[in-house]
């Protein structure tokens, strides 16, 4: 028999690999011998790079400006082999970089991520992945392109400070300037949200909230976003009204920046972490007699949208495998699990009911709860 654990972090607890490693340990505790494949996975957003460091992928650290300007190291992915980098969003401009995590709704912008796309292209990508998730601004990723080389202009011909509050009052956008590396380059952007740009399903109203906007903020934040899909969709070369497509409202508009001016192509997050993780690859040698183990630290509603542990266990009940899931909290029914292909969860609350202590000791439940595992399915 073999057992593959393909888990996302617990976040605020353990990262993927370390769930990955404790039911590792765990099982082989509870069975001596027992083939094991562990491949640490995300669903698009954070987290999305260390899992392709985990996977084989080079660590590169650089300097680059963080959600408010402030200098802070990120890093990027990189497999020389297939010039293929994972650029994490949430490295540069996420919630979790802003200093003091104070939230910066109006001026946090996306440029640091522009800066690790530029790094990525001096390490020689030529296939970039962008994982979107966790963003601290919306900017409509005016900033991630001002990195790469775009000027956005006031009508005073200055050029306009980074964040979204500012981009009401644009006038000009000149393209002329991008770094011409990225015509040679294909984006990939790995991302489950299908929200538009603008308006009441838009990136300001539905996450603005999220990035401490008020609805003051998330008025002025839309009309900016309005603004800027306007002038840069009458520009040449660019098509108009792609800040209405699903997906263009991703990041705070870092989705519309990459498909409108990058020409990126959208994929299921966890589809593409799956891939370049080498899930897929194992899973094809699986049989029914196997078995699959994801998790996350809550199996909730958001699961059911895409989440890592429901694209692991339906991509396993396809190659019919059965799949169990591990999580800190479960709060989805059996018939849910049922539905996205969970035959069972088992929870860190079910041993220890404070939450607290199991985010403090998730590592050592984790590995209590596989003796449970063993004892039902191995």
């Amino acid at each position: 028999m073999t057992v593959l654990i393909a888990c996302d972090k617990f976040k605020g607890s353990l990262t993927a690999a370390e769930v990955c490693a404790s039911l590792r340990a765990g099982l082989l505790r509870a069975r001596p011998g027992l083939d094991i494949v562990a491949v640490p996975i995300a669903d698009g957003g954070d987290g999305t790079a260390a899992a392709a460091v985990s996977a084989g992928y080079e660590e590169i650290e650089v300097t680059v400006s963080g959600p408010t300007g402030v200098p802070l190291t990120a890093m990027f992915a990189l497999d020389r082999p297939s010039a293929t980098a994972v650029v994490e969003m949430a490295q540069a401009s996420g919630l979790e970089r802003l200093p003091g995590g104070v939230l910066s709704p109006l001026a946090a912008s996306s440029y640091g991520t522009g800066e690790l796309v530029l790094a990525a292209l001096d390490a020689g990508a030529r296939t970039i992945i962008l994982a979107v998730g966790g963003s601290a601004c919306t900017d409509g990723g005016a900033g991630f392109l001002q990195a790469l080389g775009m000027k956005l202009r006031a009508a005073d011909g200055t050029e306009l400070l980074p964040g979204g509050g500012a981009l009401n009052r644009l006038a000009a956008v000149d393209l002329s300037r991008l770094d011409p590396r990225l015509t040679g380059c294909h984006f990939i952007l790995a991302s489950d949200v299908d929200n538009v740009l603008v308006g009441p399903h838009g990136a300001a109203a539905v996450y603005g909230p999220q990035k401490g906007a008020t609805a003051a903020d998330v008025a002025h934040l839309d009309g900016g976003l309005s603004r800027f899909a306007g002038i840069l969709g009458r520009t040449p070369g660019i098509a108009p009204e792609t800040d209405l497509l699903p997906g263009a409202g991703a990041a705070g508009g870092l989705g519309y920046a990459a498909m409108t001016v990058l020409g990126a192509e959208q994929r299921p997050g966890v589809e593409v972490v799956m891939g370049l993780a080498g899930f897929e690859a194992v899973l094809k040698g699986l049989t029914a007699s196997d078995l699959v183990i994801t998790g996350e630290g809550s199996l909730d509603d958001q699961t059911l949208s895409g989440k890592a542990a429901a694209g692991v266990a339906l991509a396993a009940r396809a190659a019919g495998v059965p799949a169990i899931a591990v999580c800190g909290q479960r709060k989805l029914t059996p018939g849910q699990l049922e539905g996205i292909g969970i035959a069972q969860a088992y929870a860190l609350t079910d041993i220890r009911t404070d939450v607290r202590e199991c985010m403090d000791e998730a590592a050592d439940i984790l590995q209590s709860t596989t003796i449970r595992i063993a004892e039902d399915w191995l």
